[in-house]
């Protein structure tokens, strides 16, 4: 699946935010999943729009001036070749690979994975650069505390009641590089925020967020990995019409519907 080439133009729950405080979009009560069905549509738009050519577009390095608006195509290059402990590696030394690279590991640092101790800091590890990694192992356990679980409805390990899904995804709609050189590069990352216990009981339903997830990547040991990160707000689009699912159909579709590995 590809994402928005950003050589020239822009283009998946609480996560901890660099300051070690659980990061938890918004809520409103107002706002439902009726967007998620709207979110598919648009997807399967972008792709058949993307199918129809190549994309030209020059390549710039080592600047911050706001690119002018490209459309977006796939480039046909393989994202990655390899799979380290189920997480995407192995992404190419250019500006599409750290694109890549920032897609996918919003992917995996958006996942429930990041509510259990031992899975996350697998993920640390994997994802970040070795010093990054050892800085923020203690923040994390520490903001993924029993307490923050057992309000997201979890217990102390972080799994769900039984007979409830617990749902925590994050889906890239396009990619930007803000900066990029051989050794560093600041990639940003548009994605559609999934959170929540899908539940008779639940008091915490599914509801979806936008936000923008900012990289900071450095080219370390072979692979792209990341130094540091943030999260801001939207854009959010007006929410449509459809009718919000149950508690049943939510659930069924997390456990049928899998995830994809992205690609610029």
């Amino acid at each position: 699946m590809s994402l928005g080439d950003e050589h020239t133009g822009q283009t998946r729950t609480r996560y901890p935010d660099g300051d070690g405080s659980p990061r938890r979009p918004s809520r409103s009560p107002s706002r439902s999943l009726v967007t998620v069905v709207g979110v598919v549509v648009l997807l399967i738009a972008a792709i058949a729009f993307a199918n129809r050519g190549d994309d030209d577009s020059p390549t710039t390095t080592g600047t911050t001036d706001k690119p002018a608006t490209s459309a977006t195509a796939p480039t046909g290059d393989q994202p990655v070749r390899t799979k380290t402990g189920g997480i995407p590696s192995g992404f190419t030394h250019d500006r599409q690979g750290a694109q890549s690279a920032a897609a996918n590991y919003a992917v995996a640092l958006g996942s429930t994975g990041m509510f259990k101790k031992d899975a996350r800091h697998t993920l640390i590890d994997a994802l970040y650069t070795p010093e990054s990694a050892a800085q923020r192992k203690g923040p994390m356990d520490q903001a993924y505390s029993a307490d923050f679980l057992g309000k997201m409805g979890l217990d102390a390990d972080g799994n769900p009641p039984k007979g409830n899904t617990f749902v925590s995804r994050v889906t890239p709609l396009g990619t930007a590089v803000r900066q990029y050189s051989d050794t560093d590069a600041k990639v940003a990352v548009w994605y559609m925020g999934l959170l929540g216990m899908s539940g008779e009981k639940s008091t915490d339903p599914v509801t979806s967020s936008w936000k923008t997830w900012t990289f900071d990547l450095r080219w370390t040991h072979g692979d792209w990995k990341i130094v540091t990160e943030s999260q801001k707000d939207g854009p959010a689009p007006v929410p449509g019409d459809e009718r919000a699912a149950s508690s049943d159909e939510i659930s069924k579709a997390i456990e049928e519907y899998g995830g994809f590995t992205y690609a610029r």
